[in-house]
């Protein structure tokens, strides 16, 4: 077998095998196969697409190319839930205590920030003594225990994508549906869960801009899935506006603590119950509708919220702040955003005010930045609301005044203002499952 025929026959259209596949993927994280016939292969996928089928193997064969987790020393059904990323979107901080405390077990693994969107990661490590690189044993035995633990993405999980990831980002072969699938589906196939959400954002903070894309990229990760034995379904959610009104770490900490004490925002509320729900119906616990009042009960009662608690002190977080968040560490600074004009907020370049936050301090432009857990924004105002010049529609919280300007400057610009006040998107738009697509 030969790389240049498989890259030919990819180039003329043709499905290719799980051999040839196997060929080209194992070799190239071998080393056997080069860079430039690689990126030749990744063009013409770009080019020339793939079928489910193809699909579906190229993904278990990077998922196979380090290590796979084996969660069989958990008891019961295990639920995992993905992301493609937002700005505000503290969403498992709160749906994985909601599924636990209704009694399937979570053992994730999740991601941190870069770019404009935050990370599960760093939000958890905003409260003080908290770990989130566990030995294997202890993470077992923490989700047999107390139904729950989010960890750091440890091991080698899916070399293949990385690698990969790499070329494409430097060959204009990442907006590749096949392979944006791929991608964030051979890292969950090695996590290991039985039943997996995708929350696929959709707007101009998300990675997927339309609807439609959203739910094409839906469509090929539950296809994935499936394909390879796991439960999996996807909800399409809206990112044109931030979700919540709290952007950076420690601030997203906190107002996830007020929705499982049952007062958060009524976006993020929403989002969330919907996601709880379709997770618990993944798992087998009733109709999404019996599990949507299953997740609400599981707030009202405060037991989601003590799941949370008991998650963090497993993993050495001084929960005294879930309880109390003015014992977070505060910002040296705070400052003032004041509307421009009068009118209705018709638009946030969402994407734009989740770089202003990285100016703050909360996120990363490359991965070897460091954070500042206390920086970021709480948004008094979003889209639809409308606003008096002058009025305070943003609080900006930095340890150093320098920062403020520039950060104005790109929030204020992400900003459109109207006399009429714009028609909001539906929080959830669709719900992809293996039986087709419905719309919202």
């Amino acid at each position: 077998m030969r790389m240049y025929d498989i890259i030919a026959k990819k180039r003329d259209g043709h499905q290719l095998t799980r051999q040839e596949l196997e060929f080209a993927v194992n070799g190239f994280v071998g080393g056997s196969v080069p860079d430039y016939q690689m990126s030749a292969l990744l063009m013409a996928i770009y080019l020339k697409g793939m079928t489910e089928q193809e699909t579906a193997e190229l993904t278990d064969i990077m998922a196979h190319s380090g290590d796979m987790v084996d969660l069989s020393a958990i008891q019961g059904i295990k639920a995992d839930k993905h992301s493609t990323g937002g700005v505000g979107d503290k969403t498992t901080l709160v749906i994985t205590p909601i599924v636990a405390a209704c009694g399937v077990k979570i053992a994730k693994m999740s991601g941190r920030g870069l770019g404009h969107t935050g990370g599960t990661v760093d939000k958890m490590e905003s409260v003080p003594g908290t770990r989130t690189a566990l030995e294997p044993e202890e993470f077992f035995r923490q989700v047999n225990d107390i139904g729950i633990s989010v960890i750091g993405q440890s091991g080698n999980l899916a070399p293949a994508d990385k690698k990969m990831y790499a070329l494409r980002d430097v060959t204009a072969t990442v907006s590749s549906i096949p392979l944006i699938a791929s991608s964030i589906m051979s890292k969950k196939l090695a996590a290991g869960s039985d039943c997996i959400l995708l929350d696929v954002k959709t707007g101009n903070g998300a990675f997927m801009k339309t609807l439609d894309d959203s739910i094409a990229l839906a469509q090929a990760m539950v296809s994935i899935g499936w394909h390879n034995g796991r439960k999996v379904a996807a909800l399409i959610t809206d990112m044109d506006t931030p979700l919540g009104h709290n952007i950076g770490n420690s601030l997203e900490v906190m107002e996830s603590v007020q929705v499982l004490k049952g007062n958060g925002p009524e976006d993020l509320t929403q989002v969330c119950y919907q996601l709880a729900a379709n997770m618990l119906h993944l798992a087998g616990k009733g109709t999404v509708e019996e599990c949507l009042s299953m997740a609400k009960q599981a707030v009202e009662s405060g037991a989601a919220m003590e799941k949370l608690r008991q998650m963090f002190q497993a993993q050495g977080g001084d929960v005294r702040v879930l309880d109390d968040p003015n014992q977070f560490e505060k910002a040296a600074y705070e400052y003032a955003v004041t509307a421009p004009e009068t009118g209705y907020i018709t638009q946030m370049d969402t994407e734009q005010v989740g770089i202003s936050s990285v100016l703050l301090g909360a996120g990363r432009i490359t991965k070897e930045d460091s954070i500042d857990y206390a920086a970021g924004i709480v948004l008094h105002k979003k889209t639809g609301d409308w606003v008096e010049k002058g009025e305070c529609i943003a609080t900006f919280y930095a340890q150093s005044q320098d920062k403020f300007q520039p950060a104005e400057e790109l929030f204020c610009s992400a900003l459109s203002f109207g006399q009429e006040k714009p028609v909001l998107p539906p929080l959830v738009m669709a719900r992809i499952t293996k039986d087709g697509v419905e719309r919202f």
